[in-house]
């Protein structure tokens, strides 16, 4: 599924087709996604301004100029891309082709700005869902997720708080979305071995008796700051289903240190150690017992 680089890699793509343009016509080609969409979905869509597209966590939210948001979610599979002139815009290096398949182009915007973005999903597990901006406070699927890793109410004395007193796993705090939002599991581990810190460590040493932060709390949200830039400027990571509103790959799997390295040499300089990988909380863990305490 995608995380935070890679959603935030699409609203960019998007931003340019859709921010400040109109919504002359949407189409839905079928009743549902992963889950049905609201019967006045099309009506509430059409002849709307984009106003602004933001994202939170692993959330897209389009601001309406009639003060809806349409929120809307990747899932596993989805992928917008933006197309003028029936051709994919600026192909790039890592350009993919697309299939001639459009049978899983499921939703489709037709905009002033002359673009016509797509939204395509062959397993349909993403969703869309237009909801008033001033209920979105009170929205399920926004309620109650943490801090941005990426904003400025993330920091060290945050990450200490909420950690405090936690007896589970660091890595399973920071996939907690309550602790902080859009981290999944490929930054996770790659933010904890550029920290060198343990997946196993438990969460509550990231904050001292007093509930301050202590040095580990400070390596790891530097690492994990530097981890999300250096993937959003790579476009993301593809490994199955990422591609960019372009059509192009992600490229950060190609500077991954430690996930999906199980057997390689430790990248870390003057370690001897070797990748190892464990399952935990269900998802496959990387990491590397010799340096990552």
């Amino acid at each position: 599924m995608p995380e935070l680089p890679e959603v935030e890699t699409v609203r960019r793509g998007l931003q340019p087709a859709m921010e400040g343009s109109k919504i002359v016509r949407a189409e839905a080609r079928r009743k549902d996604l992963r889950f049905p969409f609201q019967k006045d979905f099309i009506p509430r869509l059409q002849g709307q301004t984009v106003t602004g597209l933001g994202r939170r966590a692993k959330y897209l939210l389009a601001d309406l100029g009639s003060g809806d948001v349409l929120l809307m979610h990747l899932g596993m599979s989805g992928s917008f891309r933006v197309v003028q002139d029936e051709e994919t815009k600026a192909p790039g290096q890592f350009h993919y082709p697309r299939s001639e398949n459009r049978a899983h182009d499921h939703v489709v915007f037709h905009m002033s700005s002359g673009s016509t973005v797509i939204f395509n999903d062959p397993r349909r597990f993403g969703y869309m869902k237009i909801i008033a901006r001033t209920a979105l406070e009170d929205e399920p699927l926004l309620k109650g997720l943490g801090p941005e890793p990426l904003g400025n109410e993330f920091d060290a004395a945050m990450l200490a708080r909420s950690c405090a007193g936690r007896k589970t796993s660091l890595k399973a705090a920071l996939l907690d979305q309550r602790v902080v939002a859009g981290l999944g599991n490929i930054y996770v581990c790659e933010a904890l071995f550029r920290s060198h810190l343990s997946p196993k460590r438990l969460a509550s040493t990231m904050a001292d008796k007093k509930k301050e932060p202590t040095d580990h709390a400070r390596r790891l949200v530097t690492s994990i700051h530097a981890v999300l830039n250096q993937a959003i400027k790579a476009g993301g990571s593809s490994l199955r289903d990422h591609r960019q509103t372009t059509g192009e790959l992600g490229y950060f799997q190609h500077s991954f240190q430690v996930y999906d390295r199980e057997g390689e040499q430790c990248q870390s300089g003057g370690c001897s150690g070797i990748v190892k990988r464990f399952t935990q909380n269900g998802r496959s863990t990387f990491w590397c017992p010799h340096c990552q305490k």
